[in-house]
């Protein structure tokens, strides 16, 4: 059995948590980061990437983010 660190799933739940507190669930409603209340938010870039690329989030040019549903 693998050893998996938690810290990128408990970014990822951070993520989603906050986002989901700003209702950034559309283009118009998307936040950055730092308006979401995200520390550090260029820390785990890796993770933010990979959100990105499974489509649980959405980037927009402006460099917000909205989850996809």
């Amino acid at each position: 059995m693998a050893f998996f660190p938690p810290i990128p799933l408990m970014r990822k739940n951070l993520i989603i948590k906050k986002l989901t507190e700003c209702n950034a669930f559309s283009e118009e409603t998307a936040k950055s980061f730092c308006e979401a209340g995200i520390i550090n938010p260029n820390g785990f870039n890796k993770v933010n990437e990979k959100l990105v690329k499974q489509k649980v989030l959405v980037k927009t040019k402006e460099g917000k983010y909205y989850l996809n549903r």
